[in-house]
């Protein structure tokens, strides 16, 4: 098991977000331009840290820790996802058409109405989800190793020594109730 350098309190959340009706755009360029910037904007708004990160074509998971006593990561995720479909509306082509087929519904979106999240309970949790998020594109097809992924924090856990270069080439076994997309 990777060696994480602490253990987090209530305040640190595992979340997953979901492009609406699984479209796979997540990957694109200026999706990933508008995601980062917004993601950036929102912790200069209301601090947090990123520990984890995966972006996948249709969906995303990360895990964060919010400041002591700082619990609103409903506020921040909203503003997000709120401000990148307005930069996404914008765009031309196929990216646009992400939030056409919602078109009827009195607030389109790029996303999912809702997301997931998990409260981190311990050293154990936090690398379990650590785990899953890195693996993802592996269980995805989407790769052969997580070092093969260009959208995670894997290679900055590599950085750290967390992970060794190989890890996850080879099937890795997760606990059942990890992830829940």
């Amino acid at each position: 098991m990777p060696n994480y350098r602490r253990a987090h309190d209530g305040n640190c959340f595992f979340f997953t977000l979901v492009s609406a009706n699984r479209n796979p755009v997540l990957c694109e360029p200026e999706v990933r331009t508008t995601l980062r910037y917004m993601v950036k904007e929102a912790q200069h708004r209301w601090p947090f840290e990123i520990n984890a990160w995966v972006l996948m074509p249709d969906h995303l998971h990360t895990i964060w820790t919010l400041p002591l006593e700082d619990r609103n990561y409903s506020r921040r995720w909203g503003w997000i996802k709120k401000e990148v479909t307005k930069e996404v509306r914008g765009l031309e082509g196929d990216l646009a058409g992400a939030t056409e087929q919602l078109a009827g519904r009195a607030h389109p979106t790029f996303w999912q109405r809702r997301f997931w999240e998990h409260r981190i309970r311990d050293e154990r949790d936090f690398a379990n989800h650590c785990d899953y998020i890195h693996y993802n594109p592996v269980k995805h097809g989407l790769c052969s190793a997580p070092a093969d992924w260009p959208f995670t924090t894997f290679h900055r856990f590599m950085k750290q020594n967390i992970y060794p270069p190989d890890w996850g080439a080879d099937p890795i076994s997760l606990p059942n109730n990890i992830g829940n997309e």
